[in-house]
């Protein structure tokens, strides 16, 4: 039976959405300074009903689509983007195995009756400090073995981001069996042996908590095993995977990208240099300026959501395929948006009171996520070259 259509509508939902934009946004420069995780952001999000927007519609949440995703991260992200990653993670890894259905039901069901009973936040840990980012091959060093009761795990992961709220850590770890195979395993925060150290201390997007998971002798029931596989089986990127990733991801760095615009904007009507005797917005080469910061956003505008509402629509075929390459555009673009208003302002851009001076650390995280700029420039141009 198909799942009644949601009572949370897109325009609701972004309606929202900005309300608690401009209510984070005053906070946001205190977030980055200290580094404080936004705890309070996420029971806004609650309270405002839009903080689980793609748990299962089965299990009696909105189940809303990517292009929905999208347009609401990128809105958060205009405000606090370190809300806005973590609120993305968990939004992304509620509709993965809603769509593909690989993950064990019993256990997805527990997890999405809780995310909508509260604040009950998903994530998934995979980077490793020996394997770096296992996007380009590499077995798992975190194990689990199997016991009489479940499985222990033991590990060391990298980039736990929200991990000062996260309930569930979905970990990727390899079994010890004489063919090994590879896959997830759901640990509840309370587990005993999970320890969080407080080792994040980046340059941008600095309040999402991506501290560092150790787990020793950490033992869940069988059935916490999500989604295990022969390794082969992993290698290639599952297209639903692979939208959700790419075009949320790139809906997130465009909205610090149109923060900055927006604030570029306020600055050049309100400077009115005395050698001037009017404001810097009615000088041709500013105006130039913010019209190729424009027409960037714009083009990431018209791209991800509309590949977005193209998967929604059509489902996870061409669109999907193509989101690798979107998200490449719209960071790039992003981050060309906001150096062109640096270099607009000059030396006053570079001070930590400027927003624009923040608004640059954290776009610059867009390199960071994967998959990273030279593996889809090399996919791209393979695919163009008719060669496997």
């Amino acid at each position: 039976m198909a799942a009644a259509p949601s009572l949370l509508s897109q325009e609701t939902v972004l309606e929202r959405a900005r309300e608690l934009r401009d209510r984070f946004a005053p906070r946001a420069a205190e977030h980055d300074r200290s580094g404080a995780f936004p705890f309070e952001n996420f029971e806004a999000l609650r309270d405002a009903g839009i903080l689980n927007l793609t748990v299962d519609a089965k299990y009696g949440g909105p189940g809303l689509g990517l292009e929905t995703a999208c347009r609401a991260v990128s809105t958060i992200a205009e405000g606090e983007p370190s809300t806005a990653l973590v609120w993305a993670m968990h939004l992304i890894y509620h509709a993965l195995p809603a769509i593909t259905g690989r993950w064990n039901a019993p256990v997805h069901e527990m997890m999405c009756r809780e995310a909508l009973a509260g604040i009950a936040l998903v994530n998934v840990q995979r980077v490793e400090p020996e394997l770096g980012t296992p996007s380009r091959g590499g077995m798992p060093a975190t194990t689990a073995v199997r016991t009489a009761d479940g499985w222990r795990l033991n590990g060391h992961k990298l980039y736990s981001t929200g991990s000062p709220l996260l309930r569930f850590f979905v970990t990727w770890a390899k079994t010890d069996e004489p063919e090994p195979r590879t896959g997830w395993f759901c640990v509840p925060r309370e587990t005993p042996g999970l320890e969080i150290v407080e080792t994040w201390d980046h340059m941008g997007m600095r309040a999402t908590g991506s501290h560092d998971l150790l787990l020793r002798d950490v033992d869940v029931p069988h059935e916490y095993a999500l989604d295990l596989r022969p390794p082969a089986e992993w290698q290639a990127m599952e297209t639903a995977q692979g939208a959700w990733n790419n075009l949320v991801l790139a809906a997130l760095y465009h909205g610090i990208a149109r923060a900055a615009a927006g604030w570029l904007a306020n600055y050049l009507h309100e400077r009115k240099p005395s050698n001037l005797g009017a404001s810097l917005a009615t000088l041709p080469r500013m105006q130039s300026a913010v019209g190729e910061i424009e027409t960037l956003l714009f083009t990431n505008e018209r791209l991800v959501y509309g590949l977005a509402a193209e998967c929604d629509a059509a489902g996870y075929g061409r669109a999907a395929a193509q989101s690798a390459m979107a998200k490449y555009v719209a960071t790039t673009n992003a981050l060309r948006a906001v150096d062109i208003a640096m270099s607009l302002i000059g030396n006053p851009a570079l001070f930590r009171a400027n927003p624009l001076e923040r608004h640059h650390r954290d776009v610059m995280c867009a390199r960071i996520h994967m998959p990273q700029d030279d593996v889809v420039l090399l996919g791209a141009g393979k695919a163009m070259l008719g060669i496997r």
